[in-house]
């Protein structure tokens, strides 16, 4: 397990939400620019890995350093 500081949790919870911006974007408004129909199956990953690195950075901003 990777063990971090008050600041490197802090960078990385600041960050997450970005990854998560461009995981949505790219597999759920992604899919309007291409060429490919619209997939609804797609599109719920995009939201469920939005949700996901934002839950984990609201969990990195919360947590105790050990």
């Amino acid at each position: 397990m990777i063990v971090l500081n008050r600041r490197q949790r802090a960078v990385l919870a600041d960050k997450l939400p970005d990854v998560a911006n461009v995981a949505a974007g790219a597999l759920v408004f992604g899919q309007f620019l291409g060429g490919r129909p619209f997939s609804f199956r797609l599109a719920v990953v995009g939201f469920a890995l939005w949700i996901l690195f934002v839950i984990c950075s609201v969990l990195l901003a919360g947590g105790n350093e050990s």
